[in-house]
């Protein structure tokens, strides 16, 4: 994960209207965001391995080092051919996979697939030197779609505009650092991060003029964050028909440490982007 210091005409759309359909929109009729392993939500101090597949649209993405592969980040499923991260975890001059299906990064899993991307779609916008100016946002074109099963399912994208109340809970799934400088997580680790909002989150002492609008907050109590190695990792949050939804997309911590008060794990706000994630999808 990131780190900061702190300081057309209706022909057109009718043409569209199907294949919109069968990218965002295809997750809800083909029952998103309700895993078939109930993940663990008890009220948690601090993260915990997840139940196995318990979050079966998380991802790992794995780049290819001295014939290894490599664990960088995560990522959410969004459709069986699509997968959302952030725009910071992809370098053009690297070779990619991804882990769909994953619990343990070290064992081999039955269920699990790996899949080579077919094409790599940044937000034009993102900015590597400007990490504060937003944009965090990337989508993985698979080379084959994947296989549905318990140990896969699609993440759901909250309806446009969505912004979650402060102290909304929510949790962040992923493999990264168990704390600041330590080791890679082999197991899917879960966290309980309530969500700050905006007006919080943006005081002088918290995220400050870093924040925008575009972002969402969680944590920030000082024990539980997201760490590197989470990024592009979703932010889970159940709606009120009890569907998860991924609200965030991890995006950077504070350079003080992963884990440091008053400064929560700030995510890219998916319901801010749903426009570009169709438009990415239609024409790619």
């Amino acid at each position: 994960m990131r780190t900061l210091e702190p300081t057309v005409a209706d022909k057109v759309l009718i043409n569209m209207f199907p294949i919109v359909l069968a990218s965002v929109l295809i997750a809800s009729a083909l029952g998103c965001g309700t895993p078939p392993i109930e993940p663990l939500t008890t009220r948690v101090v601090n993260g915990v391995d997840a139940i196995p597949h318990s979050w079966p649209w998380q991802i790992s993405l794995q780049y290819l080092k001295n014939d290894e592969w490599r664990h960088t980040c995560g990522g959410s499923l969004i459709a069986t051919n699509w997968v959302m991260t952030a725009a910071h975890c992809i370098n053009p001059s690297l070779s990619y996979r991804v882990f769909v299906g994953k619990h343990n990064l070290v064992e081999t899993e039955a269920g699990s697939q790996a899949i080579i991307p077919e094409k790599l779609v940044v937000h034009e916008k993102w900015n590597p030197i400007f990490v504060a100016f937003g944009n965090d946002i990337a989508l993985i074109k698979l080379s084959e779609h994947v296989t549905l099963s318990d140990q896969v399912q699609l993440g759901c994208i909250p309806a446009a505009g969505t912004v979650l109340e402060n102290n909304y809970p929510c949790y962040v799934t992923g493999w990264g650092r168990l704390s600041t400088g330590g080791p890679i997580a082999d197991n899917l680790q879960q966290a309980l991060m309530p969500v700050v909002d905006h007006a919080t989150c943006s005081k002088p002492d918290w995220w400050g003029v870093a924040l925008r609008t575009t972002m969402v907050c969680a944590g920030g109590d000082g024990i539980v964050a997201g760490c590197n190695g989470d990024s592009g990792g979703p932010l889970n949050c159940k709606n009120p028909e009890g569907v998860w939804e991924v609200h965030g997309i991890a995006s950077f911590v504070s350079g003080l440490g992963c884990n440091f008060v008053k400064k929560p794990t700030v995510f890219t706000r998916v319901s801010n982007f749903n426009d570009w994630i169709d438009q990415a999808m239609v024409s790619n």
